[in-house]
């Protein structure tokens, strides 16, 4: 009989179309899954570690409809591993690639020396649609600059899915695993939890649910529902992207198949999908993105770094004064996701008109987004302050109320998230009050403030910053 293979889990919670999955099974013997709190999952900000709480007990349910189950383990990922091969008996351990530079660091730890071992170690593709070096420009190196990158991949063959495991075979024994409820994932969420809970779209039926209904009635009209953020417009796949609920290979074979059939929107939301991959790129070429200013020049630009500012404080609230900007804010706190088009003009507020430091804001949204990913994250907070990758220019600088005459003229966005000075304010709106900190001391019947700073005298500022760094 074939020894147990162990399948290390981490943001791959899915049976199908999980390469690492179907070569365990394929090799014949029992399958133990397994998922390791370590370092990683314990430094996760509040709401992406709630969320995934959630994603590992539906991950759970759906290993024993299988016959099988999760094992549960804290502690070094290397120790654990070794410590679950010596209960076992397992000749092997698979596992799905991710990308980031702890991650990269850890698991080739791990491969080397349970390889030396005598352990089958193997990684696999699953969490992106092309592994990072497997995209180069015509001269050779990484692409920095994203159209180029669409260009040379859009017309790629991309391998079809895989097929969900029928069965999973069990272990004689199962080894003894420790009990979710008592990792208290959702701890710091406090009371936000209840009330973000409704909008979660958890675990892989969820996923594949939404994918359907976005290709029968969302995608054709993507390229322009997707700017406006008081419709559903958009795939509201990103939370199950992030965990791997679903992979990027289901959702762009599904884009190809609505391009095929005529779908308008469908060319626009595979370059999305694209867009996720040049984040993951970068992060995987050049990982100070995560950490500094992709473009060196911008180390000596004087960003406020004080984020007990009023102004910043004002900004984390939602009580700028600014209705968008407001609105996206409370929009995260309620559902644990924000609008792409919001996201932009929020980051682009708080690094240009409050000319505070993008990490600020970056380190706010690993804090509360439960659709948190580290590589869209950072790129998206560079992009939006001028210092990233292929940004947009320093001197574009997105004004809340001209964007918000644009994409959310009736005020269906605004009323939807803001309460204060409404006679009867929306349900979610009211929501917000719930779920943000008593400390903050807010209620609904408190006067809207005022605005933090004069959106043209913000703007004359920054531009003046910038031209005396010489941008």
């Amino acid at each position: 009989m074939t020894n147990p293979t162990i399948l290390w889990l981490r943001r791959d919670l899915r049976l199908s179309d999980h390469a690492a999955l179907s070569a365990a099974v394929a090799r014949g013997g029992p399958v133990i899954p397994v998922f390791i709190r370590d370092d990683s999952v314990d430094s996760l900000g509040a709401a992406p570690k709630w969320r995934l709480g959630l994603s590992l007990a539906d991950f759970s349910r759906r290993l024993e409809e299988k016959g099988s189950r999760l094992i549960l383990r804290s502690g070094d990922a290397l120790t654990v591993l070794q410590a679950l091969v010596a209960e076992t008996g397992a000749g092997a351990v698979y596992w799905l690639r991710l990308y980031d530079p702890d991650a990269i660091e850890r698991d080739s730890a791990v491969k080397s020396a349970l390889r030396d071992a005598g352990i089958d170690a193997q990684s696999h593709a699953g969490h992106v649609l092309f592994e990072p070096w497997t995209v180069e420009t015509k001269t050779g190196g990484f692409y920095r600059v994203y159209t180029p990158m669409w260009r040379a991949v859009r017309d790629r063959d991309v391998p079809g899915t895989l097929a969900a495991p029928g069965e999973l075979r069990a272990p004689a024994d199962w080894p003894a695993g420790e009990d979710l409820v008592d990792w208290r994932m959702g701890r710091a969420m406090n009371r936000g939890a209840q009330v973000c809970l409704p909008y979660q779209r958890v675990g892989e039926e969820a996923a594949q649910g939404r994918l359907g209904w976005f290709m029968g009635h969302g995608v054709a009209d993507y390229d322009t529902a997707r700017d406006l953020p008081g419709e559903d417009g958009t795939s509201g796949l990103s939370e199950n992207l992030s965990l791997g609920e679903i992979s990027p290979r289901q959702c762009w074979h599904a884009g190809q198949r609505a391009l095929q059939d005529g779908a308008g929107g469908a060319e626009t939301w595979l370059k999305e999908l694209v867009w996720r991959e040049f984040a993951y790129h970068l992060m995987y070429h050049t990982p100070r993105i995560l950490t500094r200013n992709w473009r060196e020049e911008w180390e000596a630009f004087g960003w406020n770094t004080d984020e007990d500012r009023a102004d910043v404080v004002a900004w984390k609230q939602g009580r700028t004064g600014e209705p968008f900007v407001d609105a996206a804010m409370r929009e995260m706190y309620v559902t644990g996701k924000m609008h792409n088009r919001a996201r932009m003009i929020v980051a682009s507020y708080l690094t240009k008109h409050l000319l505070t430091h993008w990490k600020i804001g970056m380190h706010w949204f690993e804090e509360c987004l439960t659709d948190w990913d580290p590589a869209s994250n950072a790129m998206g907070w560079q992009w939006s302050a001028g210092s990233g990758p292929d940004a947009t220019p320093y001197f574009r600088i997105f004004n809340p109320e001209t964007q918000v005459e644009k994409f959310d003229p009736k005020g269906v966005y605004r009323r939807r998230w803001i309460a204060e000075g409404r006679a009867n304010p929306s349900e979610t709106a009211l929501s917000y009050f719930a779920a943000v900190p008593r400390s903050w001391g807010l209620a609904p019947d408190h006067p809207y403030p005022a605005p933090v700073v004069d959106l043209k005298q913000g703007r004359a500022r920054a531009l003046s910053a910038y031209e005396a760094r010489g941008f």
